[in-house]
């Protein structure tokens, strides 16, 4: 697992470098490895890591604050956590529950995901942290942090002698 700026597997960051998303990649999840040892079942940890990595979020920031939206279709507010870790860190997380298999079904194909996902951005010196908000629609979630104003410097012409 490795930490990898996402725009460079098709993010839509601006900036190779930014500092503020924290995005794991995987670069064996969708591996076609032979039928050998490494072919097992991936484990518990690496399912998770891949629900992790999927959960898509677009951070914009206005005039007025930084703006996150994220797709979670099928889930209900009170399976979402957004919350602020020391002043700095948004998280937000959530699970998706599996559906439920009956013993005569037969599956032919299972590709949405299930399980814990987790997405951390580490937010500028300008988000008023203490004044987040919150809200889901239409399977949508939008955190919107607001900014601190920024203050213009007072000017002083000062005149030229000569």
């Amino acid at each position: 697992m490795s930490l990898v700026p996402s725009s460079l597997f098709g993010g839509r960051r601006t900036n190779v470098f930014d500092p503020f998303s924290l995005d794991v990649w995987d670069p064996f999840q969708d591996f076609p490895f032979p039928s050998t040892a490494l072919a097992a079942p991936r484990s518990e940890v690496a399912k998770e890591t891949s629900a992790f990595a999927s959960t898509r979020i677009d951070w914009k920031e206005t005039p007025e604050a930084h703006v996150f939206k994220a797709d979670l279709p099928g889930l209900k507010k009170e399976e979402v956590r957004v919350e602020i870790e020391e002043g700095k860190v948004l998280q937000i997380s959530g699970e998706r529950s599996k559906e439920k298999e009956e013993k005569n079904d037969k599956w032919h194909r299972i590709e949405r995901s299930s399980g814990k996902f987790l997405r951390r951005f580490r937010l500028p010196e300008n988000a008023k942290a203490d004044q987040v908000k919150a809200s889901m629609e239409n399977g949508v979630l939008t955190v919107t942090v607001p900014k601190e104003e920024v203050k213009k410097a007072d000017v002083k012409s000062i005149e030229i002698s000569g």
